[in-house]
């Protein structure tokens, strides 16, 4: 059976990573709880709105109501890298290059790691950001679609329209496919070599959270009463296919899942603050850790695989590790 250390905190947990292998726990009044030898808590944002896992850097940018971007890292080093005023920071993202994105109201920036900006203008508000795994591009979901733009070239960006609002926003590992969270209990999707739709529907709930698994295959999502893994191997996605349905639980709804890296599995956070762990192939669970409190809204995995961080709405934090 996994053990759990838990952190009990107080507030809603933003996101739970790790950086190095010391697992950090972002809360929404801005603190970041680190266990590192110990619970140590540093101060970023004066409330903090968004998250965003800098893998490639090793690094949690943050943003926030103080209108401060920043860039987290292992050890306690808290680097103010933008600032927009006192206008709300409501996404943020990180990219190839050391690039971030963030977004206020109807702008988006990039800030490349030479410490320049540019900025985007929309007709409506940002509401997710994403970079490209391939290039320098990035996407903005926006109310009736996505507009993707490259920061580094002049010239017109793509628009990609869709009718209803879309909050959020992904890219498949290879670029190939760009998928939006809707405010309609849906997702919609993009082939970008040639526009196609792809419409996946049929959730009982709001999507909130995405997780793309090893090499892209599959990506997997919250909304439902079980994680709907919907097949991204083929040409055109998932068009024609039915999703996989992992870790059903009757009327208890998943609200965030986390791809392993390196296998086909997820592991599954519940509103009731349950984790299992589901395969793929056969659906085989594990029972990771037992009813909490509040919804589970952050997982990662470690590189080692071998832990998982998690935080709850309520604040109610920890580690599983899965190898006790």
């Amino acid at each position: 059976m996994p053990t759990v250390a838990p952190l009990d905190l107080e507030g809603h947990c933003v996101a739970a990573v790790f950086l190095g292998d010391v697992p950090h726990f972002a809360l929404a009044d801005g603190a970041i709880h680190r266990l590192d030898n110990g619970h140590k808590t540093m101060q970023a944002n004066d409330g903090l709105l968004a998250a965003f896992h800098d893998a490639a850097n090793d690094r949690l940018i943050t943003g926030g109501e103080d209108g401060k971007v920043f860039a987290v890292k292992a050890g306690g080093d808290v680097q103010d890298v933008a600032s927009t005023g006192k206008k709300w920071i409501t996404s943020v993202a990180a990219g190839p290059q050391g690039a971030i994105a963030y977004a206020t109201g109807k702008t988006a920036f990039v800030r490349f790691a030479d410490g320049k900006t540019r900025e985007f203008a929309h007709p409506r508000s940002v509401e997710g950001l994403a970079f490209s795994p391939k290039g320098m591009r990035f996407g903005v979901a926006r109310y009736n679609g996505a507009t993707l733009h490259f920061p580094a070239a002049e010239g017109k960006p793509m628009e990609l329209e869709w009718a209803g609002a879309h909050t959020g926003i992904t890219f498949s590992p290879d670029g190939a496919f760009l998928v939006t969270t809707m405010q309609e209990n849906a997702l919609h999707g993009w082939k970008l070599a040639d526009g196609k739709h792809m419409r996946m529907t049929g959730y009982p709930g709001k999507v909130k959270s995405l997780s793309w698994s090893v090499k892209g295959k599959w990506l997997a999502s919250s909304g439902a009463p079980a994680a709907i893994v919907w097949p991204f191997s083929g040409k055109d996605g998932p068009m024609g296919k039915a999703p996989l349905e992992l870790g059903t639980r009757g009327n208890t709804m998943v609200t965030c899942v986390a791809c392993h890296p390196s296998q086909d599995v997820v592991a599954i956070g519940y509103e009731d603050g349950m984790v299992i762990a589901a395969r793929f192939a056969d659906a085989k669970e594990v029972l990771l850790r037992r009813q909490g409190k509040g919804a589970i809204t952050s997982m990662m995995w470690d590189r080692e695989e071998r832990r998982i961080a998690f935080g709850s709405a309520a604040g109610d934090c920890g580690v599983i590790d899965i190898t006790a």
